[in-house]
């Protein structure tokens, strides 16, 4: 499975609104329920947020990647989301979250989000993504990133 397999233009957020943690969370999830990929918002919310207890997964250099597997996805998917203002989202560096992936994986799946959570970390340490990311002013540009 590769990044762009389960990027999709209906499920990014190219101006997110939430000027907390647990609001972004509420606001990524948001698509996957409207695209019939999370079965119940609630029982999701509390699954990403049982994650962020084990540790932030507020990397660093304005990204987030929070992820969760659950038994309420139907199927693999990532959200991105992207906030102009920035969001504390408890990174490890301190500084605000810009660029948001949220990774939702059915629960019997094997590790394949592994692998793709390892491909976006490679590929956003890179200046020059995260720059391209953040001026992207379309789906389509966000996606182009990754080809």
């Amino acid at each position: 499975m590769e990044i762009k397999d389960v990027l999709d233009t209906k499920l990014m957020i190219l101006d997110i609104k939430s000027q907390s943690k647990k609001e972004v969370v509420k606001e990524l999830i948001k698509p996957l329920v409207k695209e019939g990929i999370v079965k119940n918002q609630d029982s999701f919310f509390e699954t990403i947020m049982h994650r962020e207890t084990l540790s932030t997964t507020g990397i660093g250099m304005g990204i987030a990647i929070p992820h969760g597997k659950s038994d309420m996805v139907t199927r693999p998917s990532i959200v991105f989301g992207k906030s102009k203002e920035g969001v504390d989202y408890e990174a490890l560096d301190g500084e605000p979250s810009y660029i948001f992936f949220l990774i939702a994986v059915p629960e019997g799946s094997d590790n394949e989000h592994l692998k793709v959570l390892s491909q976006l970390s490679r590929k956003l340490m890179h200046e020059e993504t995260r720059t391209k990311l953040m001026q992207a002013t379309s789906e389509e540009e966000v996606i182009r990133v990754f080809d």
